[in-house]
């Protein structure tokens, strides 16, 4: 079922990544993690379909917010990164995904590791836990090629130092700031066993970016013990589907 919603704000997250928010009024809700998908119809008929991912918190006012990053051969990112206004509407499909979700029932540690614009249903997760007032003790280690790419980087500044129950560690893989305790590099082992929440703890473990990424750390996880059970994973490919 295609539903439309309407552009109601819109916010430049990065030089190329930006956040639409969206006013549906048949929304009948969703679960932070799930995504949907966005057709857009050119004159001639044709249209293209691409999947992103959530990055709102469920909420009462049939709101969706989608934070899209701008890719050079990308069919539909660079018009919703640079040509939609407000008052635009969009055609979507959703919400979609069942397996790739946190509930607020959830109490369990919970480790997030994103790579890139894979942050964006895990800032769902991050953003549901808040409004819900969940004491679930969440981690986030993000990994992002260079200071000026985060994602939402005053809003997570904000909740890991107004709740120290969410725990936020950067891996700069291109360029990091002055003085930073790690020189640029992908994350590695070392790196996950450090700063991710130890296996005897069973936590469930949230996985988003790049398929090499994912792969490489839910293998640095299982690597630590975490059962394969309590992995879940999030992939996107080089069209940008799932950001």
């Amino acid at each position: 079922m295609w539903r439309v919603g309407t552009v109601v704000a819109l916010h430049e997250e990065t030089a190329t990544a930006r956040t639409i928010t969206l006013e549906v009024s048949d929304w009948p809700g969703h679960v932070a993690g799930q995504h949907v998908d966005v057709r857009l119809t050119a004159s001639d008929g044709y249209s293209a379909v691409r999947s992103y991912s959530i990055a709102s918190a469920p909420n009462s006012e049939r709101r969706v917010e989608l934070t899209v990053e701008r890719l050079p051969n990308g069919e539909v990112s660079p018009y919703l990164t640079q040509e939609v206004v407000v008052s635009d509407r969009l055609e979507l499909r959703g919400p979609i995904g069942g397996w790739f979700v946190w509930r607020t029932q959830q109490t369990e540690p919970i480790q997030l590791i994103a790579g890139g614009s894979g942050i964006v249903p895990l800032m769902a997760m991050i953003r549901s836990r808040a409004s819900e007032g969940s004491t679930a003790p969440f981690r986030l280690l993000y990994s992002v090629r260079e200071p000026g790419a985060v994602f939402y980087r005053n809003e997570l500044q904000a909740l890991s130092d107004h709740d120290h129950s969410v725990s936020l560690t950067y891996a700069y893989t291109r360029a990091a700031p002055k003085d930073w305790s790690r020189p640029p590099s992908r994350i590695d082992a070392a790196l996950v066993a450090n700063t991710t929440w130890p296996s005897n703890l069973a936590p469930t473990c949230y996985v988003c970016g790049p398929t090499s990424f994912v792969e490489s750390a839910a293998g640095f996880l299982s690597a630590c013990g975490n059962r394969p059970d309590k992995i879940r994973t999030e992939r996107f490919g080089p069209t940008g589907d799932r950001q």
